[in-house]
């Protein structure tokens, strides 16, 4: 018997909005999180109106649109959480906006997760969205709805949270955007590896093509088409190159527009509230991790913060990697899977699979908020799976951020993770020095070409 104040996920949902779709209407990011929380709702088995008053806490991921100094093309909520609460019946004492970066979404699960533990929240909806192909295809049209709207109450902003991202070296070198970004970590992990440019490329088609196959099967799916390898390999008019080593189909899709929710309740409201057993999964494993800034790592071809991440979320949930029943690895680039695979010695190919989704390229990149469509697969999957284990990693920054989380329907109280003292590990990792001036001879160590 758990304790009571074991904190489960009870009810996921996802909504998708295609350009394409019969019906499409241009839907807010607002709109397009609320949808999904009420499939949330719906998912827990029990009374949703019941429920949705029983919030005493919302958690937003931070849309694109609001993510810098710029106004929102369409307009916005002042309250962004808030909205997404009026429009469920929810009046929740707590409304939370995260930081950027795709760590978020399962960094918020972990983190309020732990405040159901403690007795410090209750019932807690995580959600998020993006709307970013409405905003392009509305762009340059007369008809462009308006999304402004004013709620008020009360906001926890935590700000944009670009610290240990962007420097004035990377500002002032132009690492911006990315795909440059991703390129250097692509390219210095081949030159590490001692691959060609060709066989570079290979891999990386060999690694995405079974993600494209999940993401066909995936109703979800912004871009639900099965990819060959020699599709994703070969430079087009339709696959051209985005950056160096990247053809188009190799890099995220930001143009989608997706929302995923997931509930999450103590063990005790979960019963009060009527939420049949068979709903509940538990979050067996967790850990966040910080990754140096970019120019300090002694290798950029690697990351070894995230593979710190997942080793700590194993041993909080007391199991190995080979008890890892189904992946979800974030995916905007093939680095960010290269680099768990290479520190867990996983084979890239490996008979689980890695994605659930069908990854950031083919399902969709939403922003900040992929990873919370990857904790909605996995809930779904445990629950057809009873007993075994989910894994998802979540990408932040430039590797610079990394959140896991392991799910499992397999009862166990809750245990806090340790990946506050680890973050002291990180720090003592040797630190490369950055000088203004070139100053005798130098070793390229990457490169990219921006196209």
């Amino acid at each position: 018997m758990v304790d009571p104040r074991t904190p489960v996920i009870v009810g996921v949902g996802q909504f998708t909005e295609r350009l394409g779709d019969s019906g499409y209407r241009g839907m807010s990011s607002v709109d397009l999180a609320a949808a999904a929380a009420r499939a949330a709702l719906e998912n827990t088995g029990t009374d949703p109106a019941a429920v949705a008053r029983a919030i005493d806490v919302i958690a937003g991921t931070r849309q694109f649109e609001i993510s810098g100094r710029t106004p929102a093309p369409l307009g916005k909520s002042d309250n962004y959480p808030r909205s997404v609460a009026a429009r469920i019946g929810a009046d929740p004492a707590r409304a939370v906006l995260e930081v950027i970066g795709g760590q978020s979404p399962q960094r918020l699960v972990t983190e309020f997760a732990g405040a159901i533990a403690e007795g410090e929240s209750d019932v807690v909806l995580v959600m998020g969205s993006e709307n970013t192909s409405s905003l392009r295809y509305f762009a340059d049209r007369d008809d462009r709805p308006d999304h402004s709207e004013t709620v008020g109450g009360q906001l926890e902003d935590r700000g944009y949270g670009y610290d240990g991202i962007f420097d004035e070296y990377t500002i002032k070198h132009g690492l911006i955007g990315a795909p440059v970004q991703y390129g250097l970590l692509d390219n210095a992990r081949r030159a590490r590896l001692g691959l060609s440019v060709a066989d570079c490329r290979l891999a990386m088609a060999e690694l995405f093509a079974p993600f494209s196959k999940v993401a066909a099967k995936n109703p979800y799916s912004s871009a639900p088409t099965e990819r060959s390898v020699d599709e994703l390999v070969t430079v087009t008019a339709s696959n051209r190159m985005i950056c160096d080593p990247y053809p188009r189909l190799m890099v995220a899709r930001d143009q989608v527009n997706q929302g995923a929710a997931a509930l999450l309740m103590s063990v005790a409201t979960a019963r009060k509230l009527g939420v049949p057993e068979d709903k509940w999964v538990y979050l067996r494993g967790h850990a966040d991790m910080k990754e140096q800034k970019l120019l300090e790592r002694a290798d950029l071809g690697a990351s070894p913060a995230s593979v710190l991440a997942v080793h700590e979320a194993l041993r909080v949930a007391g199991i190995g990697v080979e008890d890892i029943a189904a992946f979800d690895l974030y995916s905007c680039f093939p680095f960010p899977v290269f680099n768990i695979c290479d520190g867990l010695g996983l084979a890239t190919d490996d008979e689980r699979g890695l994605t659930l989704t069908g990854g950031l390229p083919f399902f969709g990149g939403p922003g900040n908020n992929y990873s919370l469509h990857g904790i909605a697969e996995a809930v779904n999957e445990m629950r057809d799976k009873p007993g075994q284990f989910a894994l998802v990693g979540a990408n932040g920054g430039i590797a610079s951020k990394y959140s896991v989380g392991i799910y499992s329907t397999e009862p166990a109280d809750w245990v806090p993770d340790r990946s506050a003292e680890l973050q002291g590990e990180v720090a003592g990792y040797p630190a490369v020095a950055v000088t203004e001036q070139a100053d005798g001879a130098a070793t390229i160590e990457t490169y990219t070409v921006r196209y």
